[in-house]
């Protein structure tokens, strides 16, 4: 689960908080509907929750879109949302980043078992880190046992004094490394975002180029993809799009819209729900990757013991996330929050029905308020996935 404040993943919150405070995940079977009808209910439920805006989009196997949204775009016009606007794709980048590592080991430029330091030399040392024992695969699965240290904001003043601040990778490295691991390599799961700063510079070494051009000449282009776009430093996305909002509390809610994304190299895509379906529907159906690679990203190993109280059923791959449908079987996902955008997302594992719904505002002012978005975002994913009837195993 995606953290609602500028840190990026639920774990620096402090699962063991949730746990404590008895909070668990539920997701409610829809009653008999359209998915049409499910769809709009399921949006609905999440503005009632108090998220400003939400837009959401599912595809069933004969290609068929249901569309819906619900609040508006900006609370002081009350402009309503686009169903088709832009938002930040965050985390969910990080599909887009294994995804192109699979493909250079599909080519022989890499292997999953080489080290960083095979790439990286020296980069990742000190405080007890040691490149020459991480392996690539590691660094995809979050199993690498490498610290995430990245900024964050947690208050308004925090917002308004960092949003414009730039971080090269190896400054984002230095803070990590300067941290004891929190592991051995490959001894256990910790979510990493250092880990995909660590890809992304293997992958330039490897081609000669970013990883965000890799992504779009390998992925974006020849999948017609020409909605999802890297906007490097830019503090602005494309229009439409819908404002995002920070909930900080009672009374606090910010416009958190213009920042600079940390991790900028890899989380400055800027996506729409038609595009991210495009592309897990093309990953899932075989259309990236050979079908050796596909199966190694499948791959997957429990997360910790904590965030599976979260995620039932919940494993990781390289780069993508197994999750349990209420309807029986799977399926495969990978949830973006960054700076007021949370999106969930869902495709089946033959690529034939997926779902994404984007919420422009994150209410990460307590853990029940966050685990209130989350849940009732799953839900949805869950019941446009489950739509059909039973799910494949």
């Amino acid at each position: 689960m995606f953290s609602t404040l500028r840190k990026p993943i639920a774990m620096a919150l402090g699962v063991a908080t949730l746990l404590a405070a008895g909070v668990t995940t539920a997701v409610a079977r829809p009653a008999g509907s359209s998915p049409l009808e499910q769809l709009r209910r399921d949006t609905e439920a999440i503005h009632a929750l108090g998220v400003s805006g939400v837009q959401a989009r599912a595809i069933a196997p004969d290609g068929r879109q249901s569309v819906a949204t619900s609040g508006t775009a900006d609370l002081n016009t009350g402009r309503p949302v686009s169903s088709d606007g832009y938002f930040r794709m965050a985390s969910t980048s990080k599909t887009l980043v294994a995804t192109v590592v699979l493909q250079l080991e599909a080519e022989g430029r890499l292997s999953l078992d080489d080290t960083v330091d095979h790439w990286l030399p020296g980069v990742v040392h000190g405080s007890g880190n040691d490149g020459s024992q991480i392996a690539i695969r590691q660094l995809l699965q979050h199993t690498s046992g490498i610290h995430d240290d990245l900024p964050g904001y947690t208050t308004p003043e925090e917002y308004y004094q960092q949003r414009y601040d730039v971080y090269g990778p190896e400054q984002l490295v230095a803070r990590a490394r300067a941290h004891a691991p929190d592991f051995p390599p490959g001894e256990g799961w910790a979510y990493s975002n250092t880990g995909y700063v660590l890809l992304d510079m293997i992958i330039q070494k490897a081609t000669g180029r970013p990883a965000h051009q890799e992504i779009e000449d390998r992925i974006l282009r020849p999948l017609g993809l020409d909605r999802t776009r890297w906007a490097g430093t830019s503090p602005t996305l494309p229009r439409p799009h819908s404002k995002a909002y920070q909930l900080f509390g009672p009374g606090s809610v910010v416009d958190v819209t213009d920042q600079i994304p940390v991790d900028y190299e890899n989380l400055s895509f800027v996506t729409t729900t038609r595009d991210e379906n495009g592309f897990l529907r093309a990953l899932l159906a075989g259309r990236l990757l050979p079908t050796r690679q596909l199966a190694e990203m499948k791959q997957t190993v429990p997360v910790s013991a904590e965030v599976q109280q979260l995620w039932p059923g919940g494993r990781y791959g390289l780069g993508l996330v197994e999750r349990s449908l209420s309807c029986g079987g799977t399926y495969w996902s990978h949830e973006g929050g960054d700076g007021g955008y949370i999106t969930l997302n869902g495709v089946t594992d033959d690529g034939r029905r997926s779902a994404v719904v984007s919420m422009s505002e994150a209410r990460g002012d307590t853990l029940e308020h966050i685990l209130a978005q989350e849940n009732a975002a799953s839900a949805l994913i869950d019941h446009a996935l489950c739509a059909g009837g039973r799910s494949t195993p």
